[in-house]
């Protein structure tokens, strides 16, 4: 029995070893990806829009491999118009977050894109239901409160644009309220297939109103890296959650941030100003104190 006990503890210590180092490796690729965006967008004034539509539509080449393998008939749902709507939400987030780092350094926009925990929790009192209760809602304050002072709104050097990875956040937390409302009544090789397919023509199209334009040398060949990190960034992020428990690995994507910053810095010599680590710091305490306190009520539902 001893020896039992110490193998599945070594096998349990070997998998959250495993999922922490996908999480990074994840951020890692993600901060390459936002390195390349930036670029692409801020540097060489590829417009945001187009950006947005090469690099899913590369991806979405790189994935052929999956659709194959799944097969178009998984696309089979009752629930089509959820899907989307929640494919276009995830879309125009795209195109906000795009249009973020045209304008803002990176260090700004990943900072504020993770106020979107909080956005989840309001989208789901207000449209699923759920309660709340005093420690969400204190939560959700501070984690607003940590974006105010990165935001600084009332410094001269405020631009609107720095809204833009707010809204992105808001999106995307929209179109995970309805994945997650999803996820009870669709197989998840349906709710990745319904992604895969509907990305690349809706952002096609949200491209051409805004002016579609074509690739060439050095922007071509960043959109094709953009595209590879994409599915790459995603396929560790998947491996992640598959080798080990949510609550285990979530707290090592909050590294996310100071990746980000160190690859600011490295490529485009960004240097953090203001209070950003003092408004990061509530904002990632805000979102832990959220994902502890939803662990432990888990465990009570599960124990009554």
């Amino acid at each position: 029995m001893h020896d039992m006990n110490q193998t599945s503890l070594g096998f349990s210590s070997s998998r959250a070893m495993a999922g922490a180092g996908f999480m990074v490796l994840a951020g890692v690729a993600f901060a390459g990806l936002n390195v390349v965006t930036q670029w692409l967008t801020m540097t060489l004034g590829f417009p945001a829009a187009s950006a947005a539509f090469w690099q899913y539509a590369f991806a979405f080449l790189f994935s052929l491999p999956f659709l194959w393998r799944v097969g178009l008939s998984s696309m089979r749902t009752d629930y089509p118009w959820r899907h989307v709507v929640r494919v276009a939400l995830a879309a125009f987030g795209v195109g906000a977050w795009v249009s973020g780092l045209a304008h803002v350094p990176i260090w700004q926009a990943i900072a504020l894109v993770m106020t979107s925990p909080f956005f989840i929790i309001l989208g789901a009192r207000l449209f699923l239901g759920e309660g709340v209760g005093a420690a969400r809602w204190t939560a959700t304050a501070i984690g607003f409160l940590g974006a105010m002072i990165i935001l600084e709104p009332w410094s001269d050097t405020f631009t609107w644009a720095a809204l833009l990875p707010i809204l992105s956040a808001l999106l995307w937390g929209a179109s995970s309220l309805i994945t997650k409302n999803l996820t009870g009544r669709e197989r998840p090789e349906t709710i990745t297939i319904w992604l895969l397919v509907l990305l690349t023509p809706i952002n096609g199209a949200i491209a051409l109103s805004a002016g579609f334009a074509i690739p060439s040398g050095q922007a071509l060949w960043l959109l094709l890296a953009a595209g590879v990190l994409t599915v790459f960034a995603q396929y560790l992020l998947t491996l992640a959650y598959t080798v080990a428990d949510a609550a285990y690995v979530q707290p090592f994507d909050d590294l996310k941030l100071p990746l980000n910053v160190f690859a600011g810095w490295l490529v485009f010599g960004y240097a953090p100003t203001g209070y950003l680590w003092l408004g990061a710091a509530l904002i990632l305490g805000a979102s832990l104190f959220i994902m502890r306190n939803e662990i432990r009520r888990e465990r009570q539902a599960a124990t009554t």
